[in-house]
């Protein structure tokens, strides 16, 4: 049986995520910032198997809140197996770029929120010396691009912070596993001009991130024809890059 921590619960790859765990009798510990969708998630996951949903309200930009979030969390599961990151949001680039307010919260959101927890949790998941810390990314962050650059750089630190924070976990016996997300259907991405062939369902995202964790994969592009599609971008000379709309 899985212990599971969950942050950013009530998103829709959680949620798909986590239906596959209840599947296997996992025990779940859920953050998420809307009290009603995270009782409904909650409620789901007990229908669908899982042993035990203890669930946690919190606002993610609410730093102070995170240690008493985490302490709460080890002290009704002991040790923690699978641990998901996968809150955010997907900010409009244009308010961005006209309030830096709004910037910089996005951006907190997106990225010091993530540097934030898993700086916490690592610590924890040192001292039981086991378990998978798997951190949602995406391919935004492996090029700075005009209509998301916002974005991508939240996710770049969140790459490279999982890289290292990898390395030094090695050791230990604790797996980070980075999570790179083309499109997906999703409430977040809903109304967006995006290609249909290479949108996916929250489901199908579920089932490569639970494979990885299985395979203790370092990074996984989910799905894996994002990794060709990204290879071809980041080559793509600065001088033309520059000229392109993307």
């Amino acid at each position: 049986m899985k212990n599971v921590l969950i942050v950013g619960a009530t998103s829709a790859i959680a949620i798909s995520c986590a239906r596959i765990w209840a599947s296997e009798k996992a025990s779940f510990f859920l953050i998420g910032r809307d009290p009603s969708k995270l009782q409904q998630t909650a409620d789901d996951l007990k229908v669908l198997g899982a042993t035990a949903v203890h669930t946690c309200i919190l606002d993610l930009n609410d730093f102070n809140q995170h240690e008493e979030a985490l302490d709460e969390c080890f002290s009704l599961m002991d040790t923690v197996d699978i641990t998901l990151i996968a809150h955010g949001t997907l900010p409009d680039q244009s308010e961005c770029e006209r309030d830096v307010a709004v910037a910089l919260h996005e951006f907190s959101s997106n990225g010091l929120s993530v540097i934030s927890l898993l700086t916490l949790l690592a610590n924890r998941m040192v001292m039981q010396a086991s378990g998978t810390i798997a951190v949602i990314s995406s391919v935004a962050g492996d090029r700075g691009r005009p209509s998301n650059y916002l974005y991508g750089t939240a996710k770049a630190a969140v790459s490279v912070f999982c890289e290292g924070l990898r390395a030094r976990l090695f050791k230990s016996g604790v797996h980070v596993l980075t999570i790179k997300p083309g499109f997906v259907d999703t409430p977040m991405t809903k109304g967006l001009s995006l290609p249909g062939l290479l949108v996916v369902s929250p489901e199908k995202i579920a089932q490569c991130i639970n494979k990885g964790i299985t395979k203790k994969s370092n990074t996984i592009y989910a799905p894996g024809f994002w990794f060709f599609i990204m290879m071809i971008i980041k080559t793509i000379p600065e001088f033309i890059f520059k000229k392109m709309n993307l």
